[in-house]
């Protein structure tokens, strides 16, 4: 059985849609509250595979949240070692910052919402050829550079910037392919505040949204990430 250690930051922000699928592939889910202290013990190189999800803290709030430092220490020693990683959202951004790259307020604002993905070449080719153009949520007010060595896979008019690869072991998603209807009610209620502070979004219309597109988001995404999961290297000392 293979190892998936998942830090998550916020309770309704959780794997969703991703576990079934990543308990299909084989591993073992343990998860780790990235506010319990937990991360400063976790070995860099030892979980077959690292998931960081999204929450609401800026990379940059390292002062306030001494744990996002010890995430980032946690990175900066497996994504070189070639360690199996996903980032989603601020696990995206943990990721870029890890690598040498900037994290940083969007200028253009509050991306929240469902809508489509811009791929490049690169991001068509390989696993997230499955999201397509399809709609996937966006829920970020923060945007990163990509980081020297990686590759950029995907953007949206607003920020450029929504996905990138490190090597063949590291994928980072600003975005969120694992979201489901049902558990979404709980980013609603979560982020209310959010919600009501960014023009033209509404908690019922995010609702609607959501109960329309996440049923084909889940299955594209959940097809994304098997894509992925498959072409992993098996040699746990490859490096990008």
């Amino acid at each position: 059985m293979k190892c998936a250690v998942v830090i998550q930051h916020v309770l309704h922000e959780d794997l969703d849609g991703f576990e079934p699928i990543l308990r299909s592939a084989g591993y073992e889910i343990e998860r780790v509250c990235a506010a319990s202290g937990r991360v400063a013990h976790i070995d860099p190189l030892e979980p077959d595979l690292l998931v960081l999800l999204g929450g609401p803290l800026g990379v940059y709030q390292t002062l306030e949240f001494p744990f996002l430092e010890r995430e980032l220490a946690l990175l900066r020693k497996r994504l070189p070692a070639g360690g199996a990683t996903l980032g989603i959202c601020l696990g995206c951004q943990l990721m870029a910052r890890a690598l040498g790259a900037r994290v940083y307020r969007g200028e253009a604002g509050a991306e929240l919402g469902f809508g489509a993905l811009e791929l490049t070449t690169a991001g068509a080719a390989g696993a997230l050829r499955h999201l397509g153009s399809a709609p996937v949520l966006h829920w970020h007010g923060d945007t990163f550079d990509i980081p020297a060595g990686a590759e950029r896979l995907a953007g949206t008019p607003r920020y450029p910037n929504q996905a990138f690869s490190y090597g063949q072991h590291a994928l980072g998603l600003q975005f969120h392919p694992e979201v489901s209807a049902r558990s979404f009610e709980r980013w609603l209620v979560a982020s209310v505040g959010e919600i009501s502070a960014t023009p033209g979004v509404t908690v019922n219309g995010l609702r609607g949204a959501a109960a329309s597109l996440t049923p084909a988001l889940l299955q594209r995404g959940g097809a994304m990430l098997t894509a992925w999961l498959a072409q992993l290297p098996t040699d746990r000392d490859a490096t990008a």
